[in-house]
């Protein structure tokens, strides 16, 4: 067991640099998936038929292409057009894409969970509906959209882990590394495995507590 924790000490430092990365990534994923996904939850129940038919088609291509698909046609697929982009930005990318398809059904859950009655109120008192949405319905539909939200960044984090394979030092590759390197690989996906549950269990406990709060309307 001793050898283990030394081993461990050894690789830690490596290990949490690759979880910064990580953590990196998913923040820039959902600092541009979940702004994306709102303005496609809006475009869903837009009046407008073709805004409503490229949202659909936008979020069923997203749903439907696998995160790791779409990081190997941005990293290795755009270069045969002339424009080659970094293994960060490819996957901060692909990511993103990934993450406004599937945000955007949690937000326009959100919008709908807001009661009709107050919309009606709100044109009752004279609110425009683009005033009625913004300062009625939008404030309460992420109310209620911020715990799913927070569930599914725990989602992109753990999804980060596909990233090794355009070449982006994250944790599962630093992982990979040193296993490659010491043949140890048992041990080393076992720290690696309790690195991701230090962030996801307390995150998944305090989402919990937030989903009972924020999922009603006041």
């Amino acid at each position: 067991m001793s050898e283990i924790l030394n081993l461990w000490a050894q690789w830690l430092p490596s290990l949490l640099g690759g979880l910064k990365i990580s953590v990196e990534v998913t923040i820039a994923c959902l600092v541009l998936g979940i702004p994306l996904g709102l303005l496609l939850a809006v475009c869903v129940g837009s009046p407008s038929r073709v805004l409503r038919t490229v949202a659909v088609v936008f979020i069923e291509i997203g749903r439907g292409a696998p995160a790791l698909i779409l990081l190997q046609f941005l990293y290795f697929g755009l270069p045969t057009t002339g424009l080659t982009l970094s293994s960060f930005a490819s996957s901060v990318l692909a990511l993103a894409l990934n993450a406004g398809a599937y945000t955007s059904e949690i937000m326009r859950a959100g919008l709908l969970s807001v009661p009709f009655g107050q919309r009606e109120a709100a044109f009752a008192i004279g609110l425009s509906p683009r005033d009625s949405f913004r300062l009625i319905v939008l404030p309460q539909g992420l109310r209620v959209a911020i715990p799913p939200l927070l569930g599914y960044a725990l989602l992109i984090l753990q999804a980060t882990s596909l990233c090794f394979t355009v070449a982006l030092p994250e944790l599962v590759s630093r992982a990979n590394d040193i296993g490659s390197s010491t043949f140890r690989y048992m041990p080393v996906l076992v720290l690696t495995g309790l690195l991701y549950a230090c962030i996801c269990v307390p995150s998944t406990l305090m989402i919990g507590r937030m989903e009972r709060h924020f999922s009603r309307h006041e």
